[in-house]
Formats: structure tokens, C-alpha cells, sequence
């Protein structure tokens, strides 16, 4: 019995101390590894179509900095319906909650949107776009407008 005492409190050793070790990661490399918030940006291009672009938002440790709203709007959106050709009513969030569906932009281009899809919906000029709700259940979002209505032109 003595003779496999010492292997085993070895390997109890050595695995505690490995453990603790894994335990303790440089921060620095955990956010290198974690999946960056992507958000999709509808937006009116100089040639007066809308144009969709993925964004990374930019964070600040865990957090993107404040972003001034004026209010929040839940909505329930019916299944199989479709907004045709429209621009954003003002500069907003559109976060789906629940439910598929799809925004169409210049070109044909579309925009799959799902729960926790962001829009950040910019194109408030020109011929704007499609919004459809696909699939059998309702489409639930969040609309956020935001407090700056100012377009960043180096976006554009």
C-alpha cells in the first residue's frame, strides 16, 4: 500500500499545481481570445443606395463607452411580412430578440438577422431598404433611437 501512497500524492500535487496555474491567465490573453461584439451597419452610401458593412464594436475593458438613447421600443414584428423600400426613420439600435429575418440593401444584398443580431441602422436618406420577417413565429426586437443623429462621414 505504501509503495503506491508517494505515486498518487505526487500526481495530486502536480495536478493541483497545474490546475492552479491554468487558473491564473494573463487577462490580456483572455480578451485576445474572446469573440469581438459584431454589429451590422445599414448606411446610406454617396450613391444614394444603403449598403450594409459589419462592424466590430469597440471596447473598453468588457464595455463599449456610454451611447446616449432617447428611449426604448419593444415591438412585435409578424411572421412572413415585409416592409418594402424605406429608409430608418432616425439614427437607432435594432436588436432582434427573437424570431429570423432579413434586410435587403443595394445590389440584392441581404442581411440575415437572428436573436441578438445589432443593427445599427444609419440610412436615413435615399432609397433605403427592405426589411423582411421570415419563418413561422413572430420577429420580438428592441429598437434603441440614439441621442447623436449625427452620420460619422468617414463611415460613408
Amino acid at each position: 500500500m505504501k509503495s503506491i501512497t508517494r505515486p498518487l500524492v505526487f500526481v495530486a500535487v502536480a495536478g493541483s499545481f497545474s490546475l492552479m496555474w491554468l487558473a491564473h491567465t494573463d487577462p490580456d490573453v483572455v480578451a485576445q481570445t474572446r469573440k469581438p461584439i459584431m454589429m451590422t451597419r445599414i448606411y446610406t452610401g454617396p450613391d444614394g443606395q444603403s449598403h450594409a458593412e459589419e462592424i466590430e464594436m469597440k471596447l473598453t475593458g468588457n464595455a463599449t463607452e456610454m451611447i446616449k438613447a432617447t428611449g426604448v421600443e419593444f415591438s412585435r414584428r409578424p411572421p412572413n411580412n415585409s416592409n418594402e423600400w424605406h429608409t430608418g426613420p432616425r439614427r437607432q439600435f435594432v436588436i432582434t430578440l427573437s424570431g429570423r429575418g432579413e434586410i435587403e440593401v443595394a445590389g440584392g444584398q441581404k442581411v440575415a438577422v437572428g436573436p441578438g443580431h445589432i443593427n445599427l441602422i444609419e440610412d436615413t436618406t435615399g432609397k433605403g431598404h427592405i426589411t423582411r420577417n421570415l419563418g413561422p413565429e413572430d420577429r420580438i426586437a428592441i429598437t434603441i433611437p440614439l441621442a447623436d443623429q449625427t452620420v460619422d462621414p468617414a463611415r460613408r
